[in-house]
């Protein structure tokens, strides 16, 4: 096996499961679809929530002192970098280019180009929260690294099968846009089977663990988003994943 055939499998499993979404979609009645948004909110919540028990880490403990308040430092500080680099909007914008590039191309004229608002704002909705589901916790990051490190690639076999039927639900609902979510797979995950190639076995299990429970609380807004109970901006606070193990090992340092 060569290294990235994880990733590769997952981006490969997010675009069947789109497409078998799609195809089945739309003879879904509008409330069905909903349902199942609901039910995908319902389980990201769940999802966020198992990935925050990494707070309880022993290690994680150990060299943060107080965890928590280093999870809640960095989504703060990554939230503040997030919104002045205006991330979120920014990814709704690549998602809207994207749709347009895609349905020029498919239409091959120029008179196509421009989709309605309504099937734009449907389109980068299911590339946003998708990329944020399929690109946050534990699998995505664990998984990745341990492909770079030469450990296997069980972690993201595990999740390419769990991401085929969550991209398969959300395309029935969200159409296409989760489609190109597989983009955004691709490049997280090569980047951090990258960073694994790199840093061998030095990164340390409270670092991990310090993204883990981020990552968590971030996917928890990503269910409140899918329910439609507030509209978090999720994107924007990205960069907290980031300050997360700067600021464990800066505590650590410092102790």
């Amino acid at each position: 096996m060569f290294t990235g055939l994880g990733t590769l499998l997952n981006v490969v499993a997010i675009l069947i499961g789109s497409a078998l979404g799609v195809l089945i979609g739309h003879r879904l009645p509008e409330r069905t679809r909903g349902t199942v948004t609901d039910a995908l909110g319902l389980v990201t919540l769940v999802i966020g929530a198992l990935n925050v028990v990494a707070l309880l880490d022993d290690p994680f403990q150990e060299a943060a002192g107080a965890p928590l308040l280093v999870v809640l430092g960095a989504l703060l500080i990554g939230g503040i970098v997030g919104s002045l680099l205006n991330i979120e909007h920014r990814l709704e914008q690549f998602g809207g280019w994207l749709q347009r590039t895609l349905v020029r191309r498919s239409a091959g004229s120029a008179e196509t180009a421009a989709p309605d608002d309504s099937g734009r704002g449907r389109f980068v909705e299911g590339f946003v929260d998708a990329s944020l589901v399929f690109c946050i916790g534990p699998l995505a990051i664990l998984g990745s690294l341990s492909d770079g490190l030469g450990r296997g690639i069980e972690q993201l076999a595990l999740k390419s099968t769990l991401d085929g039927f969550a991209s398969l639900a959300f395309a029935a609902s969200l159409g296409w846009g989760v489609a190109a979510s597989a983009l955004s797979v691709g490049v997280v995950q090569g980047l951090f089977t990258i960073l694994g190639a790199l840093l061998g076995s030095f990164l340390a299990v409270a670092l991990v663990s310090s993204i883990t429970a981020t990552g968590g609380v971030l996917l928890i807004g990503v269910g409140l988003r899918l329910l439609r109970i507030k509209a978090v901006p999720v994107g924007d606070m990205l960069p907290a994943l980031v300050v997360a193990p700067i600021l464990t090992a800066l505590v650590q340092l410092m102790r």
